[in-house]
Order: C-alpha cells, then structure tokens, then sequence
C-alpha cells in the first residue's frame, strides 16, 4: 500500500497542469515584455478593471486565437468591401466627369458657328460652359483622389489577409501541439490508472483463482505480483515523462507562443481597422472638398473688389439681353439693305392692247389667292359664252386670253383643279396664252379635240432667227418679257403630253427625234405665239419630243428651278428623319422660290403627277419620273 501510494503521489502531483489561474498568466519573470499590449489596454465605453479583466480572459483562453482571427477576418472584409465601393464611386464620378467635358466641348464648338445666336448670348453661354468645364475638372480631381484610396485600401487588405493567414498557421499549430501533447498525457494516465488497479488487488490477495496461466505456462500469484508491479511502474515512468512534455509545451504556449500571436493578430486588427477609418475619413473630407468646389463654381463667394471676381451662374443666366441682341442682329445687315425700291408699276406689252389693266404685284398670289378660286385652292374660270364667235386660227392673231379656258383630256388643271388656269376679268395672266378651241356640246375635250390648221415649219420658215428667244433665258426675265408666270414652252409641252401624251409608254423616258426637238426650239425662239400644241401636226406627231423639248428647256436655264441659292437647303430638308418636320422644312422652302420659279414647279408638279396616275399604261411611275427629271 505504501508503495502504491508512492507510485500514486509524484504521478498525481505531476499530473497537475501549470495553467491560467484566475484570469491572469502564469508566473514568468519576463511577463510584462511578453504578455501582448492589448492584455492592458482600455476598450472605449467602460473601466479599466472591468473591460480588461474580460479581455484578458477571452484572450489567455483556448479560444483567444480563434477569436482574434475571425475578427480579423471581419475588418479584412470590411476593407475589401469599402475598397469596391470606392472603386464604383470612381468609375461613376469619371464617367460623369468625362461625359461633362464632352458636352462642353461640343456646346463650345457648336456656339461659334454662325447659324447659333451671337452677342450677348453667345458670350454669356461660353462663360456658362467654362462653369460647367470647371465642374468636370473637379468631378477628375475627385475620381482621381478615390481611386488612389481605393488602390492603398486595397493593398492594406492583402497584406492584412497575409498577415492572418501566418499567425493562423503559427498560432493554431501551438495550440494544435498543446492538444496532442495533453491527449497523450490521458492516454498514458488511463493505460497507469488500470496497471494499478490491477496490481492493488493481486497485491491484497483478492485472487479469483489459486494459479494464472500466461504465455509460458502458470504463473504463481507470487510471480503475477512481480508482474504487474513491473508494468505499473513502467507506466508511471511514461506517464511521468508525458506530463512534463505537456507542462513544458503549454507553459511555452502560455509564456510565450499564444502572447506572441495574440499580439501580432492584435496589431493586424489594429492596423486594418486604424486604416479603414483613416480612408473613411479622407473619404468624407474629400466629398466636403468637392462639393465646396463645385458650389464655389456655381456661385462663387462676393468679395471686396465684386468687379473682379467671377460671377455665378445665375448672374452669368442673368446678363443675357435678347432685345439688344435682336437689334444688332438686324443692324449688321443695314449695309445690305440699300435704298428702297421704286413702286412697282404694270407695264403693258404692246400687243396686249391698251385695255387691259395693270396686273397684282404678286404673281404667287395671283395662283393662289384668285378671286375665281375655290376653296381646294383649283381656278374656276369664268363661264364660256355661247354667242361669242370662234376666231379662226388661220389668221394667226392672239386672241384676247380672258376667253379661252382650255382643258386638257383629265378635266384638270395645272394645279389639280378641274380646269386650266384662265385669265382674270382684270386681264391677269393666270396661265400662258392659248388659241381658241371649237366650242363643243359635251364637256371640253372629253373627246380629242378638232386641232387647228398646223403650220408647217420646214415651209414657212426655213431657218428662224431667234427674235424672242426663250431656252437659255431665266425665268425671271421670261416673267418680265412675256408677262407669264410660267413660260410658254412650258405651258405648251404640259398640255401636249396632257392631250396625246399620258398614255404613251416611256413617256419622258424615250427620246424624241433630235431634228423634230431642233425645230421646235427655233419655231420658241422665234415666236412663242405661233405655236399651238393642240394640234399634234404642230409637233410632227412626236410627242416624245415634245417631252425631249420641255426637258431642253429646264437643262438650258442659267439657274436651276429649285435655284442655286436654295440647293442646299433642299438637301437638308432631305435629310431630316421626323417626317412632318420634312414635310414642313420642304414647304417653306418652296414657298420661298421666287415667283416664276414657284409657278413653274407647281404646274410641272402637277402635271408629273397626272403622269404618274396613268403608270399603268405608260409605265412610268413616281420613281422613274424621278430619275429622268432628277
């Protein structure tokens, strides 16, 4: 018993571990310089005594490593959270900043063109751009500024995730050893325990059979005694030694390893955390930075010499004088205004007669505004007389043009009305001048009608000098000459293709004979009023070139119909998209053509679209009358 109790007493003492007691390390001379800084700190929010007395146990535990690299895992994510935030707050300050200062530079460049407002608004607007510049300067600066906080936030994090990734590795492991060293303590103490117990009875005679048989034969209880005895104290022996392992390997753990990675876990943690709210606070000092600015370039502080300083945008908004702008716009083009023109004055032609009368100043509003016009904007000319006699055509005398109406085979005008234009009750020339037609019983020219005595060119006029030329001559002067709004060449050939022409195929497209169209523009030259279209002879019944002649006409005139001075904006109107801002770009356009030149694309209009409604039989629809007159 005595020895049992010797064999149990050193083990037993032996077994107890040195640890924590209380809260605090166990007794080394160097404690102070090894226990970690953190194990004394204050926490903010409670006393001394109290918040380090908790800490110190959390952190001198078995779970004080664990618990510091979790937090440290939590201000590393916080890091790398903060940083994508920064890196999407930059992305969406260049983009603004960036998209600014392209807007600024396209509103600069666009101001300076000449067709934008100039004066005051022009100047003011620069200086209104040059604000908004200086915004996207500040919105670069400040996308700048966090990107590069975004970078050190970055790579605060990476060295932080390094850092705990070490002490992990380090401070696990020491833990890891203390647990292994301290399981094999129990295994050697239980494997002792049952050694003991074991010689305790063959020791105290409690035998359950007089021998015990083993592996080379019976034993006596004298020799299992021995035995056991034996075994127990080799078991001790280990069990000693594997106490001493495991007190030496946790008192280094305690002493020294666990304080170490507490320390430097404390540090990383300290350090990430002390990082993030460093960038936090430039964070928030630099959106104060940015928005001072950009509320100083809106509206920048008054200081003493006000003349001086810049102005804010309001004032800038303010300044801007649309009446003195439009004054100097309208006096910049005095220089062109010159004297003001003489009174017009009708000027009879000899030939007319002296009975007719001067006619309005507006030819365009003679077309359009005549008193005998209907509602649909079409000529009602004046009723036909049925007493009234028919001058024959063999005299070759003009006849008076307020009695003549003329149709052609649709029961159309020029302007789609259901007659041709007519001269007015006042002698105006609404339309070129026709010969006198048969007055028949149905309606005019529903049947073809009796066509006049044809003059034979190749008889009466060999080779025709050009008194009154016509190709080659603008428009105007025709106006002026002839008193026509639209020439007679042009009236001619409309109503000769109206009469013999819209069912023809190819009509415009096919060429005429090069010698029939030679004739004809001699017979213009010479005397426009000896010709009548009526009559398919006048023509050699080639009324393709009657189209070749018309088409002459429109190559040979020094100006276009559509005007030099007006290409361009039909170009542009063209290239509009919305389709009634076209539609309207295109009109006013029109209306803009000088009086002989918007007659003349009315009725040349009207009657390609008369031509166009018989493309079932002459084959030629919208778009091929666009190539041939394009």
């Amino acid at each position: 018993m005595d020895n049992r109790e010797s064999l149990d007493r050193p083990s037993v003492e032996s077994a107890q571990p040195v640890s924590a007691v209380d809260g605090h390390f166990p007794y080394h001379p160097n404690r102070e310089s090894i226990a970690p800084d953190g194990y004394q700190q204050q926490l903010p929010g409670g006393p001394a005594t109290e918040s380090s007395g908790a800490v110190n146990a959390v952190l001198q535990s078995d779970i004080g490593i664990n618990t510091l690299l979790t937090r440290l895992k939590q201000s590393v994510a916080s890091a790398r959270e903060f940083a994508a935030f920064l890196k999407k707050r930059t992305t969406l300050e260049e983009e603004h900043a960036q998209g600014l200062k392209k807007i600024c530079k396209g509103s600069h460049e666009s101001s300076r063109r000449p067709d934008n407002r100039q004066g005051s608004y022009a100047q003011h607007y620069d200086e209104v751009i040059s604000i908004h510049d200086r915004l996207a300067d500040n919105g670069v600066q400040f996308a700048l500024s966090i990107h590069q906080m975004h970078d050190d936030l970055h790579d605060l994090a990476a060295n932080i995730e390094r850092g705990r990734k070490q002490w992990k590795q380090t401070g696990l492991a020491a833990e890891k050893r203390v647990q292994d060293a301290e399981a094999l303590m129990e295994k050697a103490k239980a494997k002792y325990d049952s050694l003991a117990e074991d010689y305790d009875r063959a020791r105290t005679g409690d035998k359950q059979s007089g021998r015990v048989f083993g592996l080379k034969g019976p034993k006596s209880a004298a020799q299992h005694e021995e035995d056991l005895l034996r075994k127990t104290q080799a078991a001790d022996s280990d069990y000693a030694t594997k106490v001493q392992t495991a007190q030496s390997q946790r008192q280094e753990l305690v002493s020294t390893l666990r304080p170490q990675a507490v320390h430097a876990i404390l540090d990383l943690i300290n350090e990430c955390d002390a990082g993030l709210t460093l960038q936090l606070q430039k964070y928030a000092s630099l959106n104060e930075k940015l928005l001072l600015g950009n509320g100083l370039c809106v509206s920048p502080l008054k200081g003493a010499s006000s003349d001086r300083s810049p102005r804010s945008l309001r004032d800038v908004v303010f300044q801007i004088d649309n009446t003195h702008d439009l004054n100097n716009y309208i006096t910049s083009f005095a220089a062109k205004a010159g004297q003001r023109p003489a009174d017009i004055k009708y000027q009879a032609h000899p030939s007319m007669g002296p009975s007719q009368q001067a006619p309005p100043t507006d030819v365009r509003s003679q077309i359009d505004h005549h008193p005998n016009t209907t509602a649909s904007g079409a000529f009602q000319p004046a009723p036909f007389p049925e007493s009234a006699p028919i001058p024959s055509t063999a005299q070759n005398q003009r006849p008076e043009p307020e009695h003549f109406p003329v149709q052609n085979p649709g029961g159309q005008n020029y302007d789609g009305s259901p007659h041709q234009p007519t001269f007015s009750p006042l002698g105006v020339v609404t339309g070129p001048p026709q010969l006198p037609q048969p007055q028949l019983s149905s309606p005019l020219f529903s049947q073809p009608p009796t066509p006049a005595p044809a003059v034979n060119p190749d008889l009466t006029h060999p080779e025709l000098p050009p008194l009154r030329p016509v190709f080659g001559v603008s428009l105007e002067e025709l106006l002026n000459r002839d008193g026509s709004a639209i020439p007679l060449v042009v009236y001619q050939c409309l109503q000769a293709v109206d009469l013999f022409g819209l069912d023809v195929e190819g009509i415009y497209r096919l060429s005429g004979s090069a010698m029939h169209i030679s004739k004809l523009r001699a017979i213009f030259d010479n005397d426009p009023s000896q010709v009548d279209f009526r009559n398919p002879e006048s023509f050699f019944h080639d009324v393709n070139s009657v189209a070749g002649l018309l088409k002459q006409f429109f190559r040979d005139l020094p100006d276009p119909l559509l005007t030099h001075q007006h290409f361009q904006d039909f170009i542009e109107a063209a290239h509009i998209d919305d389709e009634v801002t076209r539609r309207d770009s295109l009109h006013a356009i029109v209306n803009s053509l000088p009086d002989p030149n918007y007659a003349t694309l009315r009725a040349l209009t009207l009657h390609l679209h008369r031509v166009q409604e018989h493309s079932a039989t002459n084959r030629m629809n919208s778009g091929n009358l666009a190539i041939c007159f394009g």
